[in-house]
């Protein structure tokens, strides 16, 4: 597997939780990403919210909740309907705006919070910006544990070469009590396809592949913020 580039700077972060900010309505219901961009959102909506701003969120993992009650953001379930938005990360993003995701483990709540708003936008650094998903050369798949045996072999004859995501010695466990299969994977040239493929496997949960989801890119650049919209090339 490739190697992750190094993170974006603190300065780089608040400047991308700055301009999603300004996407962010009062009254909204907004979807809490998890990993440090989405972290750097969630700390300066907090701050947004204790200078009077009044929205509610719904988080994607346990982490981004405890954050969000650290922050003061009050948090509600997916029972108070439609979200407005949801900002959260992404470890790939190809020119289509397709992602791939999980790279923290929360891809089955980020899915879920995701699918149920009315807009996504993702936060990343330019190294993630990639020409065809794959490019970093790592995929996540959450698997059931009683299936875990099973699914290893399916995903190996479909070209993935699967490995037990470990921390701290052990297996590293979701927020749904599952386990993480980081696929070694090449260039997806047909990612619909192999979604479906690796859908299709009895015991695999979801998949880090997030096509056709995100609506708008912000780009941390620099000392600027690149916007990408569905639709728009990458310049």
């Amino acid at each position: 597997m490739t190697t992750p580039a190094l993170g974006l700077e603190q300065a780089q972060l608040e400047r991308l939780a700055a301009r999603a900010l300004e996407e962010v309505r009062a009254g909204a219901l907004v979807g809490l990403g998890s990993g440090r961009a989405a972290s750097a959102f969630v700390r300066a909506l907090g701050a947004r919210v204790a200078g009077g701003l009044r929205v509610r969120g719904v988080p994607t993992s346990e982490a981004a909740a405890r954050l969000a009650r650290e922050v003061g953001v009050p948090l509600v379930g997916l029972e108070e309907g439609i979200l407005d938005i949801t900002v959260d990360g992404a470890d790939e993003v190809d020119p289509q705006l397709d992602l791939i995701k999980g790279y923290g483990g929360a891809l089955v709540r980020e899915r879920i919070v995701a699918t149920a708003s009315r807009r996504q936008i993702t936060l990343v650094g330019g190294e993630k910006l990639v020409p065809v998903l794959g490019t970093r050369g790592r995929l996540p798949v959450e698997v059931i544990p009683f299936a875990w045996p099973f699914v290893v072999r399916d995903l190996a004859a479909l070209g993935c070469r699967p490995t037990l995501r470990m921390a701290g010695g052990v297996p590293f466990v979701t927020d749904n009590g599952n386990r993480i299969a980081d696929c070694a994977v090449r260039a997806i040239e047909a990612a619909a396809a192999f979604e479906r493929d690796l859908r299709a496997i009895p015991g695999v949960v979801d998949t880090g592949l997030f096509l056709g989801m995100t609506d708008l890119v912000l780009v941390a650049e620099g000392a600027g913020v690149r916007e990408m919209k569905r639709g728009a090339a990458i310049a």
